[in-house]
């Protein structure tokens, strides 16, 4: 089952020779979306509405994407394509999907092709309620970690997934680890970092007078953007707190986390099936997310 939760469908769509993708979650009619947002450089569509003061409370897809700002138009894709299945709100006689997107910094180039509307709809395409494969597959084609003494000290990232259960609720995760900081294991070791040596200067314990530069250049490309399935039955407030709680699994998995030059945001769908507390899903998306992190990298 896709994320531990067999309604719900996950594609990709991978461009191997450019290095980028797109990945797309797809939720059962008349789940409930969510976001939270803690890294300081975003790039993010619906984050208003799906946020704790937006009114938008049902939510048909999620979509992570490559390419940066560019790549959000591969959530027009999805879109059309959920449009085609009359997937959406019904209003005015038409159906209105919400779909929510993030974005990762994985340009290389500045003809690098963008990932666009037929990459989403490709991606919708290949949905199903397997789960995908990890690494470098999707929106994880491009990631890399371990960059903050330098770009060019990163490593490989890519996309991870972990599933949580406790009784009959489930809490699943699929991150995209374009981390600044380091992959930490369980017990605070490196599992992908920067190659940099130890003596080398790293944000953000480096030199005042280089911070601006630092922030400035293509440094602040970096973020871990994820989404968060449950069956659980969540109020919009409830659902926001639990995915604001869920960034815990960052800072548990990655070294520095949620920086000013992270783009870090998590999006949850919740399918309304289950009884459980908010704090009892809060604690199984941690874990989960924290999973997904280490996957991704492992």
């Amino acid at each position: 089952m896709a994320l531990g939760i067999k309604e719900v469908l996950v594609g990709c769509w991978t461009d191997d020779e450019n290095a980028t993708g797109v990945t797309v979650i797809l939720p059962p009619s008349g789940s409930l979306g969510a976001i939270a947002v803690r890294g300081g450089a975003p790039g993010t569509r619906e984050a208003a509405a799906l946020g704790p003061n937006g009114s938008g409370v049902e939510c048909h897809g999620v979509v992570l994407c490559g390419n940066s700002v560019f790549g959000l138009a591969a959530a027009d894709g999805v879109v059309e394509w959920c449009v085609e299945k009359s997937r959406g709100l019904k209003l005015a006689g038409s159906f209105v999907p919400v779909i929510g997107a993030a974005v990762i910094f994985d340009i290389t180039g500045p003809d690098n092709p963008r990932p666009g509307p037929v990459a989403g709809r490709l991606a919708c395409d290949a949905a199903n309620n397997l789960d995908p494969t990890s690494k470098s597959i999707g929106v994880g084609r491009g990631c890399t970690v371990g960059k903050a003494a330098g770009r060019a000290h990163g490593r490989p990232g890519g996309q991870g997934i972990g599933v949580v259960q406790s009784g009959e609720l489930t809490v699943g995760a699929i991150v995209a680890v374009n981390s600044f900081g380091d992959v930490l294991n369980t017990d605070g070791s490196v599992m992908a970092g920067s190659s940099a040596p130890p003596e080398a200067p790293r944000y953000p314990y480096v030199p005042i007078e280089e911070i601006s530069a630092w922030e400035a250049g293509e440094e602040k490309a970096n973020t871990t953007i994820g989404c968060i399935v449950t069956n659980a039955r969540l109020t919009k407030p409830e659902a926001c707190r639990v995915a604001d709680l869920a960034h815990t699994g960052i800072a548990r998995a990655i070294d520095p986390p949620h920086t000013s030059v992270d783009g870090d945001a998590l999006f949850l769908l919740s399918t309304q099936n289950v009884e459980a507390t908010p704090d009892l899903v809060a604690e199984l998306a941690t874990k989960a997310v924290t999973l997904a992190i280490r996957d991704a990298v492992s």
